[in-house]
């Protein structure tokens, strides 16, 4: 998702975006219902949205290709992203050295490195919880609260954006 927004900026592309609000709208409506679509799958019974199973206590693993999936469309549907890349790439671009292409290309590296090491660390912890959060207590209970969690934002999202 950081790699589709990089060049986004790049190209321009987040600009057009924010600077039009019809187009900031669309894409803070599209993320909304992608997260309320999320947040719903939380309370459907044998949903695997929010799975931590190891494949041995019989909990079902969730494809690489669909979290993959659902992290670049969380991503990308996030326009609170485009703000960030809005706010903060502009104040690291020098004109007079000229190809701001690269420029902006090296610090979306940058931003791409340092998420790279934080969600590192972030797997690292659940993996080493993964035991107990396969647990199906345990796992309703995070897909509850999850699918909550994604629906509040959802809501904000709009009520934010839109109202």
């Amino acid at each position: 998702g950081l790699v589709f927004h990089t060049l986004l900026a790049i190209f321009g592309i987040t600009v057009i975006i924010a600077s039009s609000e019809t187009l900031f709208k669309g894409v803070a409506i599209a993320g909304a219902v992608y997260l309320a679509w999320l947040g719903i799958q939380g309370f459907l019974p044998g949903s695997s949205t929010f799975s931590f199973g190891n494949g041995n206590s019989g909990t079902p693993n969730v494809s690489a290709h669909k979290a993959w999936r659902d992290a670049f469309m969380s991503n990308a549907l996030n326009p609170k992203v485009i703000v960030l890349y809005l706010a903060l790439m502009p104040n690291f671009v020098d004109i007079q050295r000229g190809n701001t292409g690269a420029q902006l290309a090296v610090f979306g590296a940058a931003l791409i490195g340092i998420n790279i090491i934080w969600q590192t660390g972030l797997v690292v912890a659940a993996d080493k919880a993964r035991d107990w959060l396969g647990t199906p207590k345990v796992q309703k209970s995070v897909s509850w609260i999850t699918g909550a969690i994604l629906l509040f934002f959802a809501a904000a999202m709009l009520w934010t954006n839109v109202i």
